[in-house]
């Protein structure tokens, strides 16, 4: 059966991956992003023209019923602890955090209408980690995950809210890792799994946690990251 979705980011990357996904399912996807130019010629999408740091985000721009409602933008700021000015952590903060805060709150009341829905929010191998250079992006995701948390338990019964924690995946904001294939390859060999991520590895995953087939799923972040998180070779 067809639904209704969501998806905030999905004109690139892997919120795009996701709403191919949706729209291969026969669902229909609004996405809200301030290009669409990758969407536009794709049946089964509403692009709605929003940049989430600037703009009011209110429920009449989004269906009257929401199944499942996915927030993908982020940020990938790495640099060493010195250098890194207050701004940036608020710059992160406020894209990765208030905007998902802004658009859950918009698409409350379409979650509410439907008798089960799901919520998908982006966390990354990081926070649980503790990498170098990563203060900034860890610290705004790891806020990421207790809002998942909270949410996942105040929503409960009826909308499951869930998160997926990538390592580094091969997408247009991470593409300085890649442009260079020798360079790609060795970052891969630190992978227990001997590869970076694709976009199809997360939104396969983002799919999944989106749909009924992870109904008695929530309050997980779920590490999609060739095997860092949890093993040594």
């Amino acid at each position: 059966m067809s639904g209704q979705f969501v998806v905030v980011g999905g004109s690139s990357g892997i919120g795009l991956g996701i709403v191919k996904r949706l729209v291969a399912d026969g669902h229909h996807v609004t996405v809200l992003s301030r290009t669409g130019e990758a969407i536009q010629s794709m049946d089964n999408v509403t692009h709605v023209v929003v940049d989430v740091t600037q703009d009011e985000i209110t429920a009449d721009i989004l269906p009257d019923t929401i199944d499942g409602f996915a927030y993908c933008p982020g940020s990938i700021n790495l640099r060493p602890f010195r250098s890194i000015k207050p701004e940036a952590y608020r710059d992160d903060f406020e894209l990765n955090v208030i905007g998902a805060v802004k658009t859950i709150n918009a698409a409350l009341k379409g979650l509410k209408a439907t008798s089960s829905a799901s919520v998908l929010l982006f966390s990354t191998v990081a926070v649980g980690q503790g990498m170098p250079m990563h203060a900034s992006i860890a610290a705004s995701k790891g806020a990421v995950e207790g809002l998942m948390r909270t949410l996942a338990a105040e929503l409960s019964p009826n909308i499951r809210v869930n998160c997926i924690a990538p390592a580094l995946t091969d997408t247009p904001l991470t593409e300085r890792f890649f442009s260079d294939a020798d360079k790609a390859e060795a970052l891969g060999v630190r992978y227990p799994l001997a590869r970076t991520g694709t976009v199809d590895d997360i939104a396969a995953i983002g799919q999944f946690l989106l749909c009924d087939a992870s109904s008695w799923i929530t309050g997980q972040v779920i590490g999609v990251d060739g095997g860092m998180s949890s093993v040594r070779k």
